[in-house]
């Protein structure tokens, strides 16, 4: 039993790696994607990684992310000081940095003034870490403790009026600290300060890309299955879409994907993934589709509770797959396509929590006959893997599809789900959608939907009054979709969505529009 990883990306394509120490930071995956959006290869790891198999990896830089704790107090989140000394280069942010000078003998204490928000700082050009940095930069602080003494051997590079030490170095040792965020997009030149420390500090080339990947990932695949059979569940969402049209372009035939239609996609969408993928699509594969939509729905049947329906759903679909599988018969590889924020977010990475109940990441099911399982999209993020997809050939529409939620419409839809509300729904979304893409906003947009609430309401349509349900528009924008906010889309337009999906969809009389950020909310409904 074994996993098969992108071994291409962490040998094949180069060998350069810098890696990221979670301390319980909320933007751990933000620091990996902007170093990979440098062309260096990083991975995600927790703060109780033995310092043994960090030598063994040599990487070329190591970050150590934020955190919520604070660094004197006991318990907290630590590291050995022997990683200072590996002649590594090492960056700390925000808690990392006060880690770093709390173990090299400096001194952190409670900030006389907290500093939250955007900041104007003032570098030191003289650093490697602020080449072709403005004098003042705004950058994102988020920070109730404050570096009150450097480390011997450290020199100030940055501050503000509140923060007399906003950034310190020792740069024979190649040991940098940063009090505040580079990583998110509020440090206006954040991206560029994380590029001088990769490629400027830690010296990489930056030769890591997506062709290369595809390239590579290819012949690991064709080495790793050899003659044996391959199987997949296929969503029709971009990580299982893409992950279809790797193992295609690697193993052909070897390849079946089962693509179950519980009957909870967007309209038309189940018809859409056969076209692409089915007998008469651009890829070499044995495609199945299973129509199990009226088995969901008298599953899902006086169901209401978000988290039970999302157990059913995924149940039932283990049952379905399980069924097919067994008419196939024994497969050397059972294929998944699990992309990075599943893994780190399902507590296999870094330090984060444990936030999506439906993944299934790098665990073997015992309902398939099968030896070893293929996750060859594992160590992307989600822009990477769209990226992916269009080396591979993919429709554009289908690799540009909106995010789509494992249990479907059965999370848009607040209460029981029943085949009329199911209706509703994929008729407002298809309508919301389409005008969407009339106003030009479809490639601007992070995540937009529309979702059946569980309110009912009376209205008046015609003569008549009526007691109908309340669409809810949802439009966010988010990089990551760790943090969103709401969209800001043109009043007119949402004018003409109420009055179509009022006119057109029958069962709604009233459109809201949700404004709400994540967080405190989740960009989904349920």
């Amino acid at each position: 039993m074994g996993i098969l990883k992108n071994s291409s990306i962490e040998k094949g394509l180069s060998n350069e790696k810098v890696i990221v120490i979670d301390f319980g930071g909320q933007y751990n995956q933000l620091v990996a994607r902007r170093v990979r959006e440098c062309n260096v290869y990083c991975e995600i790891y927790s703060y109780k990684t033995d310092i043994a198999l960090i030598k063994q990896m040599a990487p070329k830089g190591i970050i150590l992310t934020g955190g919520p704790n604070s660094c004197y107090e006991q318990n907290a989140p630590t590291y050995k000081k022997e990683l200072f000394e590996l002649g590594i280069p090492v960056l700390g942010l925000c808690y990392g940095a006060q880690l770093m000078m709390h173990i090299l003998g400096g001194k952190v204490e409670k900030a006389p003034v907290k500093e939250y928000g955007k900041t104007e700082v003032d570098v030191n050009h003289e650093s490697l870490m602020f080449k072709n940095i403005s004098q003042k930069t705004t950058c994102w602080m988020s920070h109730n403790d404050y570096i009150s003494q450097i480390a011997p051997g450290f020199q100030i590079s940055a501050h503000t009026s509140d923060c007399p030490v906003a950034a310190a170095e020792c740069a024979d040792k190649k040991l940098y600290a940063i009090q505040f965020h580079p990583e998110v997009l509020h440090t206006v030149e954040g991206t560029k300060m994380i590029d001088n420390f990769v490629r400027g500090v830690c010296g990489c080339a930056g030769t890591w890309r997506m062709d290369s990947f595809v390239e590579e990932s290819v012949k690991q695949i064709r080495e790793k299955v050899g003659d044996g059979k391959v199987l997949l569940a296929l969503s029709g969402g971009v990580d299982s879409s893409v992950a279809a049209g790797l193992l295609s372009r690697a193993i052909g035939k070897q390849l079946t994907c089962v693509f179950v239609d519980h009957g909870l996609l967007r309209k038309n969408e189940g018809d859409e993934v056969e076209a692409v993928f089915g007998p008469s699509g651009d890829f070499d594969l044995n495609f199945i589709r299973v129509n199990a939509q009226e088995r969901y729905y008298a599953k899902l049947a006086g169901v209401t509770e978000p988290e039970t329906k999302r157990k059913i759903i995924g149940e039932e679909f283990i049952r379905v797959f399980e069924e097919e599988a067994k008419k196939i018969g024994a497969v050397d590889f059972l294929a998944q396509g699990t992309i990075y924020p599943d893994v780190v977010e399902s507590g296999l990475g870094g330090e984060s929590a444990v936030i999506k109940s439906h993944h299934n990441v790098g665990g073997l099911p015992d309902y398939v006959d099968f030896k070893e399982i293929i996750e060859p999209l594992r160590d992307l993020f989600k822009d990477e893997v769209r990226k992916a997809g269009l080396e591979l050939g993919i429709p554009e529409r289908l690799v540009y599809r909106q995010p789509f939620p494992g249990p479907g419409l059965g999370i848009r839809i607040i209460g029981e789900v029943t085949a009329e509300k199911v209706r509703i729904v994929q008729d407002a979304d298809a309508i919301y959608r389409e005008e969407i893409a009339k106003a030009g906003l479809d490639k601007s947009i992070g995540q937009y939907f529309a979702a059946l609430t569980n309110m009912r309401s009376v209205g008046v349509m015609g003569d008549e009054r009526t007691y109908d349900y309340a669409i809810a528009l949802r439009a966010v924008n988010t990089v990551d979709f760790m943090t969103a906010e709401s969209a800001e889309v043109p009043f007119e337009m949402l004018q003409t969505v109420m009055s179509r999906i009022i006119n057109e969809v029958r069962g709604v009389n009233r459109v809201f529009y949700d404004l709400t950020s994540k967080p405190p909310g989740t960009i989904e409904f349920e």
